[in-house]
């Protein structure tokens, strides 16, 4: 056959796979193959290109190749949990991220200290050391449900019943079988640099990121964060939805106007606390609101000005982005793009004059900012804070102190929102906060500013940047954390995401990532925008809320 390898053509024999091509060719590679794309289609290494095929690989040191070594190690875990520990255990429960591990509990009457884990980290060394094959199988649909109730994985076996798809994908490793939502490594020794460390009564799985494929980086984590993680999860469970499969349930059997009602009254009984909070601490005039992209809070900020308006104060809504410098000084990062999600694209000596003036009581005109001019304009909105007066200000920066460095630390309250996924496909299969997010993002970039999918999708790398540097090392300076997301909100969205993400055309650097999230809302069962309450913050993507954003 004829390959074609980055532009490089290569003879080989016949039913040569992708592995042993990819063996070829490794040393030009900084980091270890793991994934192919060929003729525009991702595949594994252990297909068998066509004659003539274009081949294009994919590594650790890319996005598509780190969440493949991710998800092998973590299957790898179960592994090695499941063969360990036998009868044993009960479950086992991969939950949610923590810094850049993942976090599992075990239900098991052994207990889950040092010598345990120290236990399931040597056997998973053993197994590493084998290079033992992860082998993909197709089974009828049917079949797989049959096989995981069998194994007593029933939330597996509740995902596959409502799939449409006749066959599935299932993969063994070692006499372990489990389901997997995305590609495997060929092998268990491709897995070379993991630790697990016990955290909050479980255990962190520590893994390479794309940051620094070859490097198991340190275990940082914020205990605020992992709470407010754990609070959500709880409030999931009191609506009987722990995975996919419970949703779809609910969805099936006419139950979805309730658990949306509950889930609504779960976070608004939590703003309302928020508010008491700060109607309980004496001098605070400007509560600050941050958190990453698409987390909702323009729509938090109202809602939390409805709850403040109720105990007596007089809540002004800011947002800093009115104080952006013109667009043509925006400063430029590292590609040499405009960085908008810069400290420095705000201007700082104005922001700080203004709220110092507000604090001494004295009258000021409060610019808007003009997105299409680039600009600042004064429209004759002046404001003046009364006794009982409040200042609700919402920017990405607002727990940076370097922001509002010229406003005392007690006349400030600080809250972090974010949406943190309280769902996960199956109790082996998480769902990222972050896809969280973006698909919220691809919905209202298209429905308020019209991009397409492709576009956002396409920006997104930027974001997440932007998060990691301005938002997340400020995080735990938070007085109050609120968790914004919402159990029901991916079948909400699916109707109208999906449309958007068929757009994305095939040879798009995009395309791949369209489609990864695709597959993943086919789990989904949809659910009419009809019930969704007016204030509720999946509105602010959506639309139709009642407040002006």
């Amino acid at each position: 056959m004829k390959i074609t390898v980055n532009e490089s053509t290569y003879t080989v024999p016949e039913e040569t796979t992708l592995f042993e091509l990819a063996e070829t060719v490794q040393e030009e590679y900084a980091y270890p193959i793991v994934l192919a794309e060929v003729d525009g289609r991702l595949r594994e290494l252990t297909n068998t290109p066509c004659d003539e095929s274009q081949v294009r690989f994919f590594t650790t040191g890319d996005p598509l190749g780190i969440q493949i070594l991710r998800r092998s190690c973590s299957m790898l875990f179960f592994r090695a949990v499941y063969g360990l520990l036998g009868d044993e255990l009960r479950r086992a429960v991969l939950h949610f991220s923590v810094g850049k591990g993942y976090y599992y509990t075990l239900d098991t009457d052994i207990p889950v200290d040092e010598d345990l884990i120290a236990s399931i980290e040597n056997e998973m060394h053993r197994l590493t050391d084998l290079a033992i094959p992860f082998r993909k199988r197709t089974v009828r649909t049917a079949e797989a449900c049959e096989i995981f109730r069998k194994a007593g994985m029933l939330d597996k076996e509740k995902l596959f019943r409502t799939r449409l798809v006749s066959r599935t994908n299932i993969y063994d490793l070692d006499g372990y079988t489990d389901y997997n939502y995305g590609f495997m490594v060929p092998d268990t020794g491709y897995i070379k640099d993991y630790r697990l460390l016990p955290y909050e009564g479980g255990i962190v799985l520590m893994m390479p990121d794309v940051s620094e494929p070859s490097t198991v980086p340190e275990f940082a984590t914020s205990n605020k964060l992992f709470n407010t993680q754990v609070m959500g999860e709880a409030w999931a469970e009191k609506i009987g939805i722990g995975c996919v499969g419970d949703l779809n349930d609910l969805v099936i059997n006419g139950d979805t106007r309730q658990m949306i009602l509950i889930s609504e009254a779960l976070q608004e009984a939590r703003i309302s606390r928020i508010a008491q909070n700060i109607f309980n601490r004496q001098g605070v005039k400007f509560v600050m609101i941050a958190g990453p992209s698409s987390s909702g809070k323009t729509t938090f900020s109202q809602r939390l000005c409805t709850q403040l308006s109720a105990l007596g104060l007089v809540p002004h809504y800011i947002g800093v982005d009115n104080y952006f410098i013109p667009r043509a000084d925006c400063p430029l990062d590292e590609f040499g793009n405009k960085d908008f999600e810069s400290l420095r694209a705000i201007d700082l000596p104005l922001f700080n004059r203004d709220m110092s003036s507000l604090l001494e009581g004295e009258e000021i005109e409060l610019p808007t900012y003009d997105f299409i001019t680039g600009c600042r304009v004064y429209n004759g909105e002046r404001l003046r804070l009364s006794e009982g007066d409040i200042l609700v200000i919402e920017g990405i920066h607002c727990l940076n102190e370097e922001l509002s460095a010229s406003l005392p630390s007690e006349s400030k309250f600080r809250i972090y929102i974010s949406a943190l996924t309280q769902l996960n496909i199956d109790e082996h299969n998480r769902i990222s906060s972050t896809d969280g997010r973006l698909l919220r993002r691809i919905v209202r970039d298209y429905r308020t500013r019209g991009y397409s999918a492709e576009n956002t999708l396409a920006m997104w790398d930027s974001v997440k940047r932007g998060e990691e540097s301005y938002i997340f090392p400020f995080q735990e300076y938070a007085d109050e954390f609120f968790n914004s997301a919402l159990p029901y909100e991916t079948a909400v969205m699916k109707q109208y995401l999906m449309p958007l993400l068929f757009r994305v055309p095939e040879g798009s650097p995009q395309f791949h990532e369209a489609r990864r999230l695709l597959k993943f809302l086919d789990y989904f069962i949809g659910i009419p925008l009809d019930d969704v309450p007016q204030n509720s913050i999946l509105r602010e993507f959506l639309g139709g809320g009642c407040f002006r954003l």
